[in-house]
């Protein structure tokens, strides 16, 4: 914040996109070697091919699926890969020299490293698919290493390891998330937002640099992964993710909405520190008199306030709500919405509301899979809180800040519930209704299967950028 910014010049991307259809005539005619699974050249830089339908809006965080080589040119959800390329001007220079010269200004931080095409592709082995970690909101993610205080690609294993996203190519709606990142994550400096190091444009390609994240998503860990992730570890992150919106909504120097948190925009360094990723949704807050910001309806079912969704009014209370959802999935080990579950138990807000606000049922919501191993103060407060940031009522819904204060507590408390005899008597009870053996070929198919995350309010899921995983899914907006 209060960074002296360096004024950039871009192209509208508009135009660009009436040109891309006669390049697409010419790369027919032009040799289109073809790479192993789902990688095929295409134009400059390549497409990192997915199977899911395509929905024509602004939001992603999709799967990267490589069984399928269909493509949609008119949905925003297809993901670019970058496959090694010998040039970085020929058709993508034809199209941007037919491109109508209106510019786009935008402000990018002082701070901020200027790379070069040609440094990233080397820094990630030409993006080969060795390098790939997974799909993000706008294109696909590779990893990479740097100069510790430069730009100039290194040897892997030494340096700076960061984490290369690239632009989609197919519309003007992933060149405005682009710019949403850069001005937003350029500027916000703060412990538990990933780090934006740099940024690249040349020719037609925009690219983001960012700090790597070793663990990579919450996602990742909650629903993909055999061995649950700990009690303490799951309210360490519920701690910094809270932290970060926090700042965002009441330190900021303009105050931010995010717009779009959930699991898989929550990466996770080597010591499991959350750090909020992906600002292509992000607006600034209401400022003076205003309550609100009217806005189109974006995000992902499941996620999205109510309100929000009804009346296209944003408020910083909408990520309050969306916080209070990724809480409920913590405690739960359960997606926000899961079709292959039981009627009634799709919706995760819906089926663990009657079970928040009181003293003894929220112990039907905890993971089974932490076997007991939770602190009972711990998790009732984390249900009282939950219940508290899902309110109906906007207003009554916490502040970031409140919430930061209530979970700090929680994170080292030893009252573990295996240890009760209430929650003994429980276990005993479920597992006669139930039977324990389908209880865990249930929890097992959910994890195997996954829910489909809508990232917007139409259709679509958003998958993590450091997921690399054949799942359905979609971004639009």
């Amino acid at each position: 914040m209060g960074l002296g910014p360096d004024e950039v010049q871009l192209e509208a991307w508009d135009s660009v996109g009436k040109s891309k259809e006669k390049g697409r005539r010419k790369k027919k005619k032009d040799e289109a070697r073809e790479e192993t699974g789902c990688w095929i050249k295409f134009r400059l830089m390549g497409s990192c091919i997915s199977s899911r339908s395509k929905v024509d809006s602004s939001i992603s965080s999709a799967s990267t699926h490589c069984g399928s080589k269909s493509t949609n040119d008119g949905s925003r959800d297809q993901p670019v890969a970058p496959v090694l390329s010998g040039s970085t001007t020929t058709s993508n220079a034809e199209s941007i020299s037919s491109a109508s010269k209106a510019g786009e200004e935008f402000k990018v931080a002082s701070q901020l490293r200027k790379f070069t095409f040609n440094e990233l592709k080397a820094a990630t082995r030409n993006f080969r698919p060795e390098s790939l970690l997974g799909e993000g909101g706008f294109g696909c993610v590779f990893k990479g290493w740097i100069e510790e205080n430069g730009t100039a690609p290194v040897k892997p294993g030494t340096g700076l390891t960061v984490a290369v996203k690239t632009l989609n190519h197919d519309g003007l709606q992933g060149h405005k998330e682009w710019v949403a990142e850069v001005n937003f994550l350029g500027n916000l400096l703060h412990p538990n937002l990933v780090k934006l190091i740099g940024y690249c444009i040349e020719d037609d390609q925009r690219l983001l640099v960012y700090e790597f994240m070793p663990r990579g998503s919450l996602e990742n860990h909650l629903f993909r992964r055999s061995l649950p992730l700990p009690w303490s570890i799951r309210m360490k992150i519920a701690l910094g993710a809270a932290k970060g919106l926090a700042f965002l909504h009441e330190e900021a120097e303009r105050p931010v909405i995010y717009r779009d948190f959930k699991t898989s925009n929550i990466l996770l360094d080597a010591e499991y520190n959350a750090k909020l990723s992906d600002f292509g949704l992000a607006k600034d807050g209401p400022e003076g008199d205003k309550t609100h910001v009217s806005t189109r309806v974006m995000g992902t079912y499941g996620y999205a306030a109510p309100e929000y969704v009804m009346t296209g009014h944003l408020t910083s209370k909408s990520d309050v709500y969306s916080f209070g959802v990724v809480l409920l999935e913590m405690m739960t080990g359960r997606r926000s919405m899961d079709k292959n579950r039981p009627n009634g138990e799709h919706n995760l807000v819906e089926w663990a509301r009657p079970h928040l606000g009181e003293r003894r049922r929220f112990y039907r919501l905890i993971d089974p899979r932490l076997e007991g191993n939770f602190s009972i103060k711990g998790a009732q407060k984390a249900a009282q809180l939950a219940h508290a940031c899902l309110s109906r009522d906007p207003k009554a819904r916490p502040l970031m800040s409140q919430v930061v204060e209530v979970l700090k507590p929680l994170l080292n408390l030893k009252d573990m519930a295996s240890s009760s005899y209430f929650f003994q008597t429980m276990q005993a009870e479920r597992a006669a209704h139930t039977g324990s053996t389908n209880g865990l070929k249930s929890q097992s198919s959910f994890t195997r299967n996954g829910p489909q995350p809508m990232r917007s309010l139409s259709n679509g899921p958003h998958a993590s950028p450091y997921r690399h995983s054949p799942k359905p899914g979609g971004r639009q907006s």
